[in-house]
């Protein structure tokens, strides 16, 4: 398998540390609001980098955490009222059911910072004492970046970057890109060096080392993932936090997706146009939102838009329309071939958008061919097969209720029962009184068909 390598900055072949596990850490959410399209994104991008190595034959240790302890979460408290507790596990809660909409596999282990405050605090002491870190009176512990031969190796910043500037600054700090390790304040932790919490830099470095690490003497692990937007600082500095503290490389491969726009506009809260996913979902099924975000390669800017997401849709809706033209076919043996054609597509850097192109030459020639042959059992088998195959792969055609899409509890409560007063209508050759009661379900916009394993409808 081929991937591109954030810090080389180009394609390389990728080699596991070890054959026994892949292990791959994705940056997790903040959760103090509602996931957005960017998390969408990364989730799902690297959702499909673990299903591929899954189909290659690894065997994965996928491991994304939650920040549950940050200045945006205290700002939310001091704002709403409400304990850290309180916000943090709501939002996780709701992060997860976005993710659960989204198909995306639940990672291996989820660790929370707050949760792992002693692995935080031990790996601090080792900076502390190894001289790679210094202490600011009633501010906090600082790390010292020019202790650190291959600062900015990362990233490929330079010292003169203006960027450096996104690294809070403070005037007793030693140099200006150096970040907090863990800040001062008398309402949080006990550690030896003082009351405070953990910077957000330090969180993700030791709960790698506590959940994932390989125990190689050269890498943590093997891939490190996440948004464009966290090469600098955040990997930046989780890097050179192990390096100093543990003398390796914290990951073999670092892997970034990239940013999301809105309208052609760079999605930012600043700019009031952080899309959240939730909004997303009210206007499609999860899976064609997967679907959508998939279509273009991961490292691209992806430009949502509301007019390509329902675009997308009926691009999806088309798989989906074949895999009800098989679903009573008793499953036969994906074709080697269309496997190989998706594999090969995606083993060469998650190429997305050419493994879908695949997918939609398969199904036009599939439909072509049960138009002509409507009864030719063993091919309907192998099609249903190569659909599971995409399934798996690709995370999609999981939804049973993918075409009632928008209909409340109540409402299918009421169609079925206008469908079970239908079909007892046909028993009793009240034909009348059943093409009435299917009127009235085209007025409500429900289409119905009659098939050997009963009567299917669907939202129009």
């Amino acid at each position: 398998m081929i991937i591109y390598d954030s810090r080389l900055k180009k394609k390389v072949e990728f080699k596991p540390i070890d054959d026994e596990i892949v292990r791959i850490y994705v940056c997790g959410p903040t959760v103090y609001d509602d996931a957005h399209l960017g998390h969408a994104k990364s989730s799902i991008s690297f959702d499909l980098l673990r299903r591929v190595l899954l189909n290659l034959g690894y065997r994965v240790k996928f491991v994304k955490n939650f920040t549950d302890i940050d200045d945006k979460i205290l700002k939310k408290m001091d704002k709403s009222g409400k304990s850290l507790e309180e916000i943090t596990n709501f939002y996780t809660n709701r992060y997860l059911d976005d993710m659960k909409a989204l198909n995306v596999l639940r990672a291996d282990l989820e660790p929370k910072a707050t949760e792992n405050l002693d692995e935080i605090i031990k790996y601090i002491l080792a900076l502390l004492q190894n001289n790679f870190a210094y202490k600011i009176e009633n501010d906090g512990i600082y790390f010292d970046t020019s202790k650190d031969d291959e600062y900015l190796s990362l990233s490929g910043k330079s010292f003169d970057d203006e960027s450096l500037a996104r690294i809070k600054s403070s005037e007793f700090k030693k140099n200006k890109q150096d970040f907090v390790l863990w800040k001062f304040d008398e309402k949080w932790y006990e550690s030896p060096f003082g009351k405070g919490r953990p910077g957000w830099h330090t969180e993700c470095v030791a709960m790698i080392k506590a959940h994932l690490d390989s125990g190689n003497d050269k890498f943590s692990i093997d891939i490190h993932a996440g948004g464009a937007d966290l090469l600098f600082p955040h990997h930046e500095n989780e890097a050179a936090q192990c390096r100093c503290a543990e003398n390796k490389s914290l990951a073999k491969y670092w892997m970034h997706n990239g940013f999301v726009q809105v309208d052609n506009e760079k999605m930012s809260k600043s700019l009031n146009n952080s899309f959240f996913i939730k909004d997303a979902l009210n206007l499609v099924p999860g899976e064609a939102l997967r679907f959508y975000l998939m279509s273009t390669h991961y490292r691209a800017n992806f430009n949502y838009s509301i007019d390509d997401l329902k675009a997308s849709k009926k691009r999806l809706d088309k798989i989906y329309r074949l895999k009800d033209r098989v679903n009573d076919t008793k499953k036969g043996e994906v074709n080697l071939e269309f496997k190989e054609q998706i594999l090969s597509s995606l083993k060469d850097d998650l190429n997305s958008s050419l493994a879908l192109s695949y997918v939609d030459s398969f199904v036009n020639l599939s439909n072509e061919f049960l138009d002509k042959n409507p009864k030719n059992r063993a091919k309907k088998g192998e099609i249903l097969a190569n659909l599971e195959f995409i399934k798996d792969v690709f995370g999609i055609l999981e939804d049973e209720s993918y075409f009632q899409f928008g209909v409340s509890k109540d409402e299918k409560e009421e169609i079925l029962n206008l469908i079970e007063k239908r079909n007892l209508a046909k028993i009793e050759k009240n034909y009348a009184l059943a093409d009435e009661i299917r009127d009235v379900l085209n007025k409500k916009g429900i289409s119905i068909m009659d098939t050997p394993n009963g009567t299917k409808w669907e939202k129009i």
